[in-house]
């Protein structure tokens, strides 16, 4: 039997990787019942996911969307013909497919799918991975058959849908089972070399990219690896001045974060909710700093619930510009066995039955329960 499925959610790696990380376990699960699996993604394919998820080997569809504004404008007009355009594509493409459900993790490019389903009477399934819902997969879970959170609890804010279950965020398999020594051989980083991780998000920090400009260009860290990846829309100039660094290798984006969150002596992140994920998975040593313009400041939220159970420092982009990260990144890079805690407790907190938690929903919400 081919199992169908339709997956949407883009704009930000926090929306895709969840995305691409319940395909795989789609697929994997339909070939341990001796089912094939078939999946189509839709997303723009000017978006990040227009990249990443052909990258990944997956059906892409570029269907047209626009950002709706938070607040009453002239935008919202524009906006709504993209999405009922879009919209009519993918009732079209339902009708052709005629996936068992269509499935989003957020983000407005996930708009058209949702609306086509509903219309259609497709179950319409939804995983979000905040604490606090993005406005997409919030308004769009009225009715759906399924929600499933990345955090616990949320069934108050969810009530319209008919069924929600705490499954946690869905990483790739490929974030567990790393350890420092196998990923600093893979990447080829002696073993006593120090190594400092920096990612932004998909979008770029600029607060973190200066930050590890300068830390670079500083003669006393000349004998730390300084390796960032800034992100698709990164706003700091890169001069040849920086680029003539030494110890700084700049990337625009790596889709291999779990072999440089394991082999880092040090990895200075965001706090989305799946980058949270990653970190427990991966065991990585993390300093976390929130995105001070989250919605809701979720990812303080985030970052604390971690901190609170010694799985990592936190941070805030204020004091990162105000210049106390410098003392907290060089005093952790000089103590091993403080490092040593800080990855034990995070790998402790590591849901590892995600994958389990999600595929089951999805299959009883279908009434396909093996």
């Amino acid at each position: 039997m081919e199992r169908r499925y339709m997956i949407t959610g883009g704009g930000t790696s926090g929306h895709i990787n969840p995305a691409l990380a319940i395909a795989e376990l789609l697929k994997e699960d339909a070939e341990a019942n001796g089912d094939t699996c078939r999946i189509i993604f839709t997303g723009r394919k000017i978006g990040l996911e227009g990249e990443l998820v052909p990258k990944a080997g997956y059906e892409f569809r570029d269907v047209e969307a626009l950002p709706m504004p938070s607040k009453p404008s002239p935008k919202m007009i524009s906006s709504y013909l993209a999405l009922e355009r879009g919209k009519k594509q993918c009732i079209s493409l339902i009708n052709d497919f005629k996936p068992e459900c269509v499935i989003s993790t957020g983000g407005y490019v996930s708009g058209p799918l949702l609306s086509a389903a509903k219309k259609l009477h497709v179950p319409v399934m939804i995983h979000e991975a905040n604490a606090f819902p993005g406005r997409a997969n919030k308004f769009l879970s009225k009715g759906a058959a399924l929600v499933m959170t990345g955090f616990p609890g949320q069934e108050a804010i969810f009530s319209k849908a008919k069924k929600v279950v705490y499954t946690g965020n869905p990483v790739r398999n490929m974030m567990f089972g790393r350890t420092k020594e196998s990923s600093r051989n893979e990447l080829g980083i002696a073993p006593d070399q120090k190594f400092v991780f920096t990612m932004g998000g998909s979008l770029g920090s600029a607060t973190l990219t200066n930050f590890i400009f300068d830390m670079a260009r500083k003669p006393e860290y000349k004998d730390i690896c300084f390796f960032i990846s800034v992100g698709k829309h990164n706003s700091v100039e890169i001069t040849p001045e920086i680029l003539a660094v030494p110890n700084l290798e700049i990337r625009e984006y790596i889709d291999r974060p779990d072999l440089y969150m394991s082999a880092a002596d040090c990895s200075i992140l965001r706090a989305g909710a799946v980058t949270c994920a990653e970190i427990t998975a991966t065991g990585a040593c993390a300093i976390m700093v929130p995105y001070p313009y989250a919605a809701h400041d979720h990812q303080t939220y985030n970052a604390n619930s971690l901190a609170q159970k010694g799985a990592g420092i936190v941070v805030s982009d204020d004091d990162v510009k105000a210049g106390k990260l410098e003392p907290v990144l060089i005093g952790l890079l000089n103590d091993p066995a403080k490092q040593e805690q800080i990855r034990k407790a995070g790998s402790s907190l590591a849901i590892r039955d995600t994958g389990k938690r999600i595929t089951d929903a999805i299959k009883s919400a279908l009434g396909n329960e093996s």
